[in-house]
């Protein structure tokens, strides 16, 4: 339980974490290297923990200093990942990739439900199919293996009826020891998948064109050991931004990448805030005394970040005016409506649009 008290400005600077979804699919695709793997500015957080606790469940060894984990991936005693775990966690089915590439087998549970949609994996099972791996679904568990002698997977053409974040990740995972090259088309674009192909170059795999829609990789026999450091969690940063400018607060932010919150900052501007660059890492929100409407639609990146909606859609209650929001990645992420409306809120929901007018105050409510 949280209590919230009201009416108190905010003031000072904040440090932003490491990028929660960017470490949880890196520390995925340490099971690739053979070696050690040092992995900085890893946020603190359940998610990370359970992320570990899966790769200790294959026989990774993990030691954690500060923010940042060692990992030892030599010897993987197994390549099934436990139900009990997976099911807590949907970014575990990362795994299924990179243990796919370095063992030639992998048996990895369907992820849980997902309270915010719908995420099913067939994107993942297609890419690796067009990769030579033969997979099943049996019983609730992906079952995939390679057949050729070496046991390596093939180099493919990839194409992507939807840019998911996900197979993107676990496809170039998979392609960077895959025999011969492997071309995504209609790639996610998003920055956590470049800071995954940056962190599989620095253990020497070769991939071009991470951050655009086409992702050329290049397979090698094998990667060896990094240390890398995580980018920073542009949603938290956002998250940041947006209460500085719901609390009428100037916050700094650091260490921010500032092109990462492009779409963000821009509707932030919109509605009559300003955003400073105070240096190329650090972010200063300057709160207008009057914020105005604006409509937002959620977008894969570059376009308005699906993450940073609710957030928003709180702001926009006490902004002047009537603002359209839409929500095209996620069919349940709009839950939060009804209970912004129990604290006062003016909102309305049809379909996947969410019509917020704009009300001169919010009041404290049980949600």
């Amino acid at each position: 339980m949280l209590k919230i008290w009201g009416k108190a400005p905010l003031q000072g600077q904040v440090k932003i974490s490491g990028a929660k979804n960017s470490a949880l699919v890196v520390m995925a695709g340490s099971l690739l290297c053979p070696q050690d793997c040092r992995i900085r500015n890893v946020p603190s957080l359940v998610d990370v923990q359970r992320m570990g606790e899966i790769l200790s469940s294959l026989g990774v060894k993990l030691e954690r200093h500060g923010d940042a984990l060692e990992i030892d991936s030599r010897h993987i005693g197994q390549s099934k990942a436990p139900y009990e775990l997976v099911s807590q966690l949907r970014a575990s089915f990362f795994v299924i990739g990179p243990l796919l590439a370095r063992l030639g087998v992998a048996r990895v549970p369907l992820p849980g439900g997902c309270a915010i949609g719908a995420r099913p994996v067939d994107l993942h099972v297609k890419g690796l199919q067009l990769m030579g791996a033969d997979v099943q679904i049996e019983h609730g568990t992906v079952h995939a293996y390679t057949t050729g002698a070496n046991k390596r997977l093939k180099g493919a053409k990839i194409y992507l009826d939807y840019p998911s974040v996900g197979a993107t990740e676990t496809l170039m995972m998979a392609a960077t020891l895959a025999d011969g090259e492997t071309i995504i088309e209609n790639a996610a674009q998003e920055p956590e998948v470049v800071d995954l192909a940056n962190f599989c170059r620095a253990m020497g795999a070769k991939i071009r064109g991470a951050g655009t829609n086409t992702i050329l990789i290049s397979g090698v026999p094998n990667l060896h050991s990094t240390d890398y450091s995580i980018i920073p969690d542009r949603i938290e940063a956002g998250t940041f931004l947006v209460a500085g400018a719901i609390t009428h607060s100037e916050i700094a932010l650091a260490p921010v990448v500032p092109d990462h919150l492009a779409a963000v900052i821009a509707k932030l501007q919109a509605i009559g805030a300003e955003v400073v660059t105070e240096a190329p890492n650090r972010l200063r929100i300057v709160p207008a005394q009057t914020h105005f409407a604006a409509d937002i639609e959620t977008l894969p990146y570059p376009g308005f970040p699906t993450d940073m909606q609710a957030q928003f859609m709180a702001l926009l209650t006490l902004s002047e005016g009537d603002s359209v929001i839409t929500e095209t990645v996620f069919e349940n992420r709009l839950r939060h409506v009804a209970e912004l409306n129990r604290m006062g809120a003016d909102i309305r929901v049809k379909g996947n649009h969410a019509i917020v007018r704009g009300v001169p105050l919010l009041s404290g409510a049980q949600l």
